[in-house]
């Protein structure tokens, strides 16, 4: 049975992001991309530089930003009146994982937009100058299902020079300007290894703002669970400057 647009949580999600200043949803054309990683170290940077941050891991069938983060999923969050996303690096951090652990969800449709609805109406964020989502890749309904509950969003759309990727990511663009103002829609290169301008010539061609490269870090995959470590990585340092230009 599909969840009726008269849900009422809807009304509840409302109420929950009320407080929140700005929405990221963290987007890519395909998997692959390191938006999940670029998604959590974003969050953190942000947080470092003083802002109220949220992280909200949306990938419902396959969660990872936990494993990013070093989240232990058997410490459910507090529930009070709602579930209160626990404190990890400084950011409130809330997840589908909390439920699933790290079965497979087999979901699909509408199925996956009732759990985005029940994750959005029960938790609390309270007062947030930004929150972060590590949305589905892809450009199917997934996706825009998510956006739809945000009124006001920001899309930072992660993108690598590789030519398969943008192919896709020129989809993805045309997708979103169509919906959203240019001027609110953002670029990143992730896993730069050159000089390419082919993903900033992408962004002007679609009149987006371009955050800059991330260059290509060969070593983050070992500082993956450890904080601490992810804020000593090179990869690290350059999303700390895309968080700057947010700021």
């Amino acid at each position: 049975m599909m969840v009726a647009q008269g849900d009422p949580r809807l009304a509840v999600i409302g109420r929950r992001l009320a407080r929140v200043a700005r929405v990221v949803p963290v987007m890519s054309s395909k998997g692959g991309v390191g938006k999940t990683l670029l998604s959590c170290l974003l969050a953190l940077a942000l947080s470092e530089r003083g802002a109220r941050v949220g992280l909200l891991d949306l990938d419902v069938t396959n969660p990872t930003a936990h494993v990013v983060l070093g989240a232990d999923l058997s410490k459910f969050p507090e529930e009070d009146r709602g579930v209160v996303p626990p404190l990890i690096g400084g950011v409130k951090f809330m997840s589908v994982a909390y439920y699933s652990g790290e079965n497979p969800l087999p979901l699909r449709g509408w199925e996956i937009d009732n759990v985005v609805r029940e994750v959005l109406a029960v938790t609390i964020w309270g007062d947030l100058d930004f929150l972060v989502i590590d949305t589905p890749p892809g450009i199917g309904d997934e996706v825009l299902d998510v956006l739809s509950y945000f009124p006001k969003h920001e899309p930072l759309v992660v993108a690598t020079p590789s030519p398969l990727t943008v192919t896709s990511v020129r989809r993805l663009l045309k997708l979103l300007t169509e919906a959203v103002k240019g001027e609110l829609i953002r670029v990143v290169e992730n896993m730069a290894r050159d000089n390419s301008s082919i993903i900033a010539d992408l962004a002007r061609k679609f009149r987006v703002g371009f955050l800059g490269k991330v260059r290509f870090d060969e070593g983050v995959d070992r500082a993956v669970g450890d904080i601490d470590a992810l804020r000593e990585s090179r990869m690290y340092r350059d999303v700390s400057m895309i968080a700057e230009k947010l700021l």
